[in-house]
């Protein structure tokens, strides 16, 4: 049986970004490396448990690069690996539409007297 990920561009795009906090994490590692504690502490809705497993699913599906530094204590960063820099653009597009959305529904929300 053939593998739907490898034939359809949504379907693989769709299963690549499946957990709740993959864009946010992108957008963040789109602005630099970043270590656990910096992520925490810009994403606070999410949970310490929550944000590993998500990092552990976009190194496995290649967009994170991880890299241990042996110290004491242990130095762990985050970036975006060279296909994950690719996803740079639609970062951009996410963000336009996110803020025509946003204006739309204040617009609708505070309806102007005419």
């Amino acid at each position: 049986m053939s593998n739907i990920y490898d034939k359809c561009p949504y379907v693989t795009t769709q299963r690549v970004l499946q957990g709740k906090w993959a864009i946010v994490i992108l957008y963040h590692l789109s602005t630099g490396t970043k270590r656990f504690n910096e992520l925490e502490k810009l994403m606070p809705e999410t949970t310490r448990t929550v944000l590993t497993r998500q990092l552990r699913q976009l190194e496995a599906d290649r967009l994170v690069n991880r890299k241990v530094f042996a110290e004491v204590p242990p130095h762990v960063e985050y970036s975006l690996s060279k296909i994950g820099t690719k996803f740079q653009k639609v970062l951009d597009e996410i963000e336009v539409f996110g803020l025509d959305y946003i204006a739309e529904l204040k617009s609708l929300e505070n309806p102007k007297n005419e």
